[in-house]
């Protein structure tokens, strides 16, 4: 009678914890509908464009050609932005716009020719200063929607 009762409590124990895998596997993910989101989509494909055009270039080319440092650089911001994009709360996902995608996009694009200027002329130059106004606009446009 033990026997059949330990039997009996253990298949009830089992039972619940494969219905609760099933009700967990149904329930969506919380980064789900961020991942599912027009923004984020358009810096994913952002992404593998350039992780594309990067493969294809390494064949030919060595970590010094200007255009993969280019393309690195533009990842590890692009990184960045992603990370920022899955971090906004589930509830304010309908934020995640396509146009928020491309200016984030914006941003990136000013942020390398930046960067690229930064190596030939000193903070002042006038050309600096064009692209940290441009990086400064779309941030701000950024910041805006996201709030």
């Amino acid at each position: 009678m033990n026997r059949v009762i330990i039997l009996f409590v253990i298949f009830l124990t089992v039972s619940g914890l494969v219905a609760g895998q099933e009700k967990t596997k149904a329930q969506p993910a919380a980064g789900d509908s961020i991942k599912a989101s027009p923004a984020y989509a358009e810096l994913l494909l952002r992404k593998t464009e350039l992780e594309s055009e990067l493969e294809s270039l390494l064949i030919d080319f060595t970590e010094d050609y200007p255009r993969i440092k280019d393309i690195r650089m533009e990842l590890d911001l692009l990184k960045a932005e992603s990370d920022r994009v899955l971090s906004v709360k589930p509830a304010d996902s309908g934020r995640l716009t396509l146009a928020l995608g491309k200016l984030i996009l914006g941003k990136l694009g000013h942020s390398v020719a930046l960067k690229r200027l930064l190596t030939q002329y000193q903070d002042g130059h006038p050309s600096v200063k064009k692209e940290k106004r441009q990086v400064e606009i779309f941030e701000a446009a950024i910041k805006e929607i996201l709030g």
